[in-house]
């Protein structure tokens, strides 16, 4: 299995931080956001991996990850997205990069206190359909939010004025790769984009959605309120810890091993 993150856009809702940086390359607490989603990937089990970004602040992507191998990486891959079409319209981007597997996608400001790794491995041993990741929140009206008959979901509502629970889908997913033909299928919705909320009905309507509840604590990081609690939490020594040889090298510099 692959594993894509989504980090496009013009994060208009941070403006004026976004003026000179992709939102996904803001700091939270010690590390730019965008190791956050990798690490994540990485203890997953998942070793290939493509950033989907946009905006004019592509370029600096490259510059701070290189090849990825500061985390242990042979090969990191990247692309492009024109304009702001929707997460599902990002998504679409991976179809080449997928080459038929199935596929782990993350939403690029998307903070996790833990490891979905239990998760990826449900979904391996089933090789069909998809798979989400839900958490309860108090503001489920930022969020898709699932409607339960039971303990059936029966259809996500994207944004709703009136949640009809209080969970949110994470932007954690994991997709066969039918979803690329479903994206095919979408029309926009009223704020003009590709809504992954849309992919993951279809997959409910199909009858192969699965669902589970994320472990440990989760956040994103879109909004200043969200992104001040990412950095409070992670500041706290609760977020999953990204490794690489850089930070090895930097405990050195704490020691003043090294100049």
């Amino acid at each position: 299995m692959k594993g894509v993150i989504l980090a496009g856009g013009l994060g208009t809702r941070l403006l004026p931080l976004t003026k000179i940086t992709n939102k996904h390359l803001l700091p939270i607490y010690d590390k730019p956001m965008i190791y956050y989603p990798i690490q994540a990937l990485l203890s997953a089990g998942i070793r290939e991996i493509q950033i989907v970004t946009g905006g004019n602040f592509a370029g600096d992507f490259l510059m701070l990850l290189g090849n990825g191998k500061e985390f242990g990486l042979q090969h990191l891959d990247y692309t492009y997205q024109e304009g702001e079409g929707g997460i599902a319209d990002a998504l679409r981007l991976a179809e080449h990069f997928a080459e038929g597997e199935g596929i782990a996608v993350v939403l690029g400001d998307n903070i996790i206190e833990g490891s979905f790794r239990a998760a990826a491995e449900r979904f391996r041993r089933r090789k069909e359909g998809a798979q989400i990741l839900l958490k309860e929140v108090e503001d489920p009206q930022r969020f898709g939010v699932p409607v339960f008959e039971g303990e059936r979901i029966v259809r996500i509502d994207e944004k709703p004025a009136r949640p009809a629970s209080n969970y949110a889908v994470t932007g954690i997913y994991f997709y066969d790769n039918r979803v690329f033909d479903i994206i095919r299928t979408l029309v926009p919705s009223g704020r003009g984009e590709l809504e992954i909320t849309d992919v993951n009905n279809a997959y409910l309507r199909a009858g192969t959605l699965e669902w589970d509840v994320l472990e440990g604590w989760w956040t994103d990081a879109g909004t200043f309120e969200s992104l001040l609690r990412a950095q409070n939490l992670v500041a706290r020594g609760g977020a999953n810890k990204v490794e690489g040889p850089f930070l090895a090298e930097r405990e050195l510099l704490t020691q003043g091993a090294i100049r």
